[in-house]
């Protein structure tokens, strides 16, 4: 086998902590299903978070939302998104164990039966969720009910990490495509031939609009809802929920977004997100950089007053 290139970019760190997360995953897939979640989770809570600086960056983001919170509260929400980012990562690669318990889930809310006609009248579906719980798991229980659904992925920039966990999407069942020209263009042929595409959308974005989240303003793509617009595509949002025994969860499809002006479904599609983080915020993405530079620039709306 020919010896993989180093590409631009890549440095030894990279491949160091590359390593050290490979090493990590293989010894944890030896153990059964719940501990090495457990130890994953603990590694992530206890090794990385902290090493990394994550930790340090969900604290500043947890007083940035939540200024009158106790430091003891926010630390713990820290800990709880650690724990919860361990146990997602090594759910990912854990294959067919992980996909045959996710079959098994019922899926609930009202956005199962609007799911379903879609399907048998061939209109397009473009699946919304965020960083929350493990997403992966709801497109894996709809994967097991026979759903076709691709994903659209943000590369990392650990090229060496980014490999294969590449493939832990692709092993979920549908394409998986990267953001870029030729990945966005394989992308829309699928969304047009009436196929289902999963996308976050809860990430900065560099010159999209201001919009309100956590009663904070953040910039928010638009992309998920201009899809929708102009293929004519349902805008499904659905969030699979960790449970309190930190290896089930609960699946659930929210109704149907209107259509309408791209920046009112896709505020309408925060406001979703935020009441679930609210309700459970050790279960989202704390370490994204989600608000930075939303204080100026071109396209700034005032955020709302969060109730």
């Amino acid at each position: 086998m020919a010896k993989r290139g180093k590409s631009r970019g890549e440095t030894a760190g990279d491949w160091l902590s590359d390593r050290a997360v490979r090493l990590l995953i293989g010894a944890a897939l030896r153990l059964p299903y719940a501990q090495r979640l457990a130890l994953v989770g603990w590694a992530m809570r206890r090794v990385v978070a902290p090493l990394a600086g994550y930790r340090a960056r969900a604290l500043a983001n947890l007083a940035h939302v939540f200024p009158q919170m106790p430091l003891a509260e926010r630390r713990r929400i820290a800990t709880g998104v650690a724990e919860n980012v361990g146990r997602t990562l090594i759910e990912n690669y854990s294959g067919a164990e992980f996909t045959d318990r996710m079959a098994q889930l019922p899926l609930q809310g009202e956005g199962v039966a609007a799911l379903e006609a879609a399907r048998a009248a061939g209109q397009p579906v473009i699946l919304v969720t965020g960083h929350f719980g493990n997403y992966e798991a709801g497109r894996a229980a709809l994967v097991a009910r026979g759903y076709d659904i691709g994903g659209l992925y943000r590369p990392m920039k650990n090229s060496y990490f980014n490999a294969h966990y590449v493939k832990t999407m692709e092993s979920f069942g549908g394409p998986v495509f990267a953001q870029g020209r030729r990945g966005t263009a394989g992308f829309v042929r699928h969304l047009r031939a009436g196929g289902m595409l999963v996308l976050l959308f809860d990430q900065h974005v560099r010159k999209e609009p201001v919009l309100d989240f956590m009663g904070q303003p953040a910039r928010t793509p638009t992309s998920s809802a201009d899809l929708a617009l102009r293929y004519g595509a349902l805008l499904l949002p659905f969030y699979a929920t960790r449970g309190e025994d930190g290896v089930s969860f609960t699946v659930e499809l929210e109704a149907p977004v209107p259509h309408g002006a791209p920046e009112d479904m896709m505020q309408a599609l925060n406001d979703g997100l935020a009441a679930r983080v609210r309700a459970r915020p050790e279960q989202w993405f704390w370490f994204h950089n989600r608000w930075k530079g939303a204080g100026d620039g071109p396209g700034k709306k005032v955020p709302r007053k969060s109730r």
